[in-house]
């Protein structure tokens, strides 16, 4: 179990260099990003969304985060984009609200 979690993190910290092209936010902290998990074959499944369903870089974002998590120990990735909840801008990190300037 701990080997997972430290995959986890590791899936986490590459997520945090993953940019959305229009806000200059990595997708973790905007809060993207809802769940990472490994299961035993070694398959790294993510539950992200987007700020809005009609995101027109949506494909690429998605292509990021499977390049992304695709780290050693993981042979597959799986995406899955949802918009239930959807996102709004009280789920971003702190460092990202001030970023941003939303206090």
């Amino acid at each position: 179990m701990q080997e997972q979690i430290t995959t986890v993190e590791k899936i986490i910290e590459e997520l945090k260099l993953v940019f959305d092209p229009e806000i200059p936010v990595n997708i973790y902290d905007l809060g993207l990003v809802y769940n990472v998990s490994v299961d035993d074959n070694r398959v790294a499944h993510i539950v992200m969304t987007l700020t809005a369903p009609g995101c027109p870089v949506a494909d690429m974002l998605v292509d990021d985060v499977r390049e992304a998590a695709l780290i050693d120990g993981i042979d597959s990735v799986n995406v899955e984009l949802t918009f239930d909840p959807p996102w709004d801008k009280s789920m971003m990190s702190e460092e990202a609200r001030l970023e941003l300037g939303f206090f």
